[in-house]
């Protein structure tokens, strides 16, 4: 009887100290909105709002110098550790180096073959061949990671933003087996002595959580763009796809455009312009 109460009472303690734990993040995460009911509010009224949030990746304007920077921005802002970067001994004694197999990725470059490997073609054109096409998240219409996550630690906004509460996160990797994209990255170690500067305004993660992408819905409740946008030179366009006066809309209706692995029927919501 005593190991039956016991194991109830740690079950219920669990529940609870996850809900609690989750509140932080949610708040964060949904601007004001409260998890799974994906509700996406916000106080300030200079927020940018979309029915759902796409992005348009031109091509014709990108470079490793414009990848770089879009990345390295993103990163910087998102507190993503760098674990080839040189851990402070005095600060984090005992912590031992990274192998360099370890890496936790937000947006990064990827060879054309790797990124459309559905699309490749004997005769592919030799600029594709060498170009870094950026891949991230592609926020999908019908998302399998969502699915997959058993504790909501992975869920969809009602404008289409695929976001993860740091704090539900379980670590089972379930969303990262159902992500036909590999945009997930989990840290098989603490991160934090690998960040070279943590920015105080978004929030660090801890060993055994797994991270991507969130489109910078911090900086969307703020009125303002994207970080890998305001860097990237013009190459990344962020907006409203059901909006037919909006920007994203415009691109797509103007130029032939791409996505990841079409055929798998998730709707991505990055589009690439070719």
């Amino acid at each position: 009887m005593m190991k039956k109460s016991r194991r109830s009472f740690l079950k219920v303690a669990g529940i609870a100290a996850m809900g609690l734990g989750a509140a932080p993040a949610m708040n964060f995460a949904a601007s004001d909105s409260h998890g799974p009911a994906h509700a996406v509010k916000s106080k300030n009224e200079e927020a940018l709002h979309a029915g759902r949030w796409g992005m348009v990746i031109d091509t014709n304007k990108l470079n490793e110098e414009v990848a770089e920077a879009a990345r390295e921005a993103c990163h910087l802002a998102h507190n993503v550790p760098d674990f080839a970067h040189e851990v402070d001994e005095e600060k984090y004694p005992g912590i031992r180096p990274a192998k360099q197999t370890q890496e936790i990725k937000w947006i990064w470059e990827e060879h054309f073959h790797n990124a459309f490997p559905d699309k490749e073609d004997e005769f592919l054109a030799e600029k594709f061949q060498h170009l870094p096409f950026l891949v991230t998240c592609n926020h999908c219409k019908n998302a399998p990671c969502v699915q997959a996550c058993p504790t909501q630690a992975t869920f969809k906004r009602e404008d289409g933003i695929v976001i993860m509460d740091f704090h539900r996160c379980i670590g089972c990797r379930f969303c990262m087996a159902a992500c036909p994209f590999g945009s997930r990255s989990f840290n098989f170690r603490d991160p934090r002595p690998f960040i070279a500067e943590t920015n105080p305004t978004f929030p660090t993660r801890t060993k055994g959580v797994v991270e991507k992408c969130n489109l910078c819905a911090e900086r969307l409740a703020q009125g303002e763009q994207p970080y890998c946008v305001e860097a990237s030179e013009g190459a990344i366009v962020v907006g409203d796809l059901e909006d037919p006066e909006s920007e994203v809309r415009a691109l797509l209706a103007e130029n032939y455009t791409i996505r990841r692995k079409q055929s798998l029927g998730t709707e991505p919501s990055v589009y690439y312009i070719v």
